[in-house]
């Protein structure tokens, strides 16, 4: 029977309560809730709110609840309202009055904002360990390609010599923002909602002190309306989880071009890739595009969750419930997204010989040219038309400007000399962008050891 039944003279439609019932989602948050009900009954019995005999056989019994549901000795009942209804149901049936005692100086408001406090804390923690492992592996294929060139891309046109390590690193610094943003989401996550009860608090001589301490949050929320109506804490997850997709699709987008034949500058392993039907050539980037795709329904949770909150009134609302399976949504795809991720970037081939033939192509070293004349004496935009003029020459002739010959170079200016082919080579293109952020191998090479001390002695 549902805990407001003395107020009502008839029971609830069946659909309807199927409607209105959370236990399918909500059951996953057993474990906080159990954990939060017994440092609620400890304090309860330190202030002396109830017997020390009560606390010790609802603390007990609330355990062994959740080493049997871990255990699967017990199932947890699919027609009960919610997972808090159902741990206390339980605990009453076992205790009788005792276990009812439970619920004193305490609210479904509060103890479910504690709850999804509490899970959303642990899964922060945990796809910030996933994003660990991933910049182990992005850093690992770093290091391995400090000095493999390619073409860097403006508006999907080749533009100027990079490595493939610099290119990777990029996606790097992403995913440390990416961390940040995770933390500091964690840092404002972890404040006790518990106290706040239905809406004004209680009163009974309660120590919310004790509480936080007991389950580790960092401070208490300091208004009861606030503690049990905020879901902030719920979109700015999901914003940044947002953000993370974001940054994996435009990594795995990356993965669908360049394993196409028109780049072929990668190979996906045939653990990562699927076939065709009638095709028996195809090799196809099946899970990059799945990451791609899911990116969509991150987005979509997020405006969930917003949409929901948009319009709601002071304090709590049934409209909130909706707050859980978005966000458990956005939780588990990010989580399944960066799993697969992982081994897929750990085994790709890389295509070096065809990154660097691409790279060959398309005068990406056009303004290396130009600063050729400029560290002559000329200025930059005069030096910028000229090589302009020269790069029209060289298509008309269906030649590179490592081609061009001299006699050449100097019909457009004197200052040209044979040392023009050492400054346009590509290597030397991406050795002398030895600025801090800069493509060269030493400098790539100074960040990736940055980033892995970062890793190894902050995060």
């Amino acid at each position: 029977m549902p805990l407001w039944e003395g107020r009502f003279k008839k029971s609830i439609d069946s659909k309807t309560n199927d409607f209105n019932s959370s236990i399918s989602f909500d059951s996953r948050l057993y474990k906080q809730d159990i954990q939060g009900s017994v440092a609620h009954a400890k304090m309860l019995s330190k202030q002396g709110i109830i017997a020390q005999n009560e606390a010790d056989k609802i603390v007990n019994e609330l355990n062994k609840i959740k080493k049997e549901i871990d255990n699967n000795t017990i199932a947890i009942d699919a027609n009960a309202e919610d997972i808090h209804m159902f741990i206390e149901a339980e605990l009453t049936k076992r205790l009788g009055d005792t276990g009812k005692r439970l619920h004193t100086a305490r609210s479904r408001n509060d103890q479910v904002a504690l709850d999804l406090r509490m899970y959303l804390k642990e899964e922060t923690n945990t796809i910030i360990e996933l994003l660990k492992e991933l910049l182990d592996t992005l850093l690992k294929k770093a290091e391995e390609n400090t000095e493999t060139v390619m073409p860097g891309y403006t508006h999907m046109q080749r533009a100027q010599p990079i490595t493939f390590a610099h290119h990777l690193m990029a996606y790097v610094e992403m995913i440390l923002r990416d961390i940040d943003r995770l933390n500091c989401t964690y840092k404002r996550m972890n404040v006790l909602p518990l106290g706040s009860c239905a809406l004004a608090g209680t009163t009974y001589n309660i120590d919310r002190e004790y509480v936080k301490e007991e389950l580790g949050f960092y401070d208490i929320s300091k208004n009861s309306l606030d503690g049990v109506s905020d879901r902030d804490f719920v979109i700015e997850l999901a914003s940044t989880l947002s953000i993370i997709m974001m940054h994996l699709s435009r990594f795995s987008e990356e993965i669908i071009l360049w394993c196409s034949w028109e780049f072929k500058f990668i190979e996906l392993d045939d653990a990562f890739s699927t076939g065709s039907s009638i095709m028996p050539q195809k090799k196809n980037p099946d899970i990059a595009e799945l990451i791609r795709g899911k990116t969509g329904r991150v987005y979509g949770d997020l405006i969930t969750l917003l949409t929901m909150m948009k319009g709601l009134p002071l304090a709590y609302n049934k409209d909130m419930q909706e707050d859980k399976e978005a966000i458990f949504d956005s939780i588990d795809t990010v989580k399944i997204c960066i799993i697969t991720l992982i081994p897929m970037i750990d085994t790709i081939k890389i295509l070096k010989q065809n990154m660097r033939n691409a790279a060959s192509k398309g005068f990406i070293n056009a303004t290396d040219c130009a600063d050729y004349l400029v560290k002559k004496g000329i200025p930059f935009r005069k030096a910028y038309k000229i090589v302009g003029q020269i790069v029209s020459f060289c298509i008309e002739k269906n030649i590179t400007l490592e081609e061009m010959q001299i006699e050449d170079y100097k019909k457009f200016d004197d200052n040209f000399e044979s040392d023009i082919y050492n400054e346009i080579s590509l290597e030397k293109c991406v050795t002398n962008r030895n600025v801090i952020g800069g493509p060269s191998p030493i400098q790539v090479t100074k960040r990736i050891e940055e980033v892995k001390k970062y890793i190894n002695n902050t995060l």
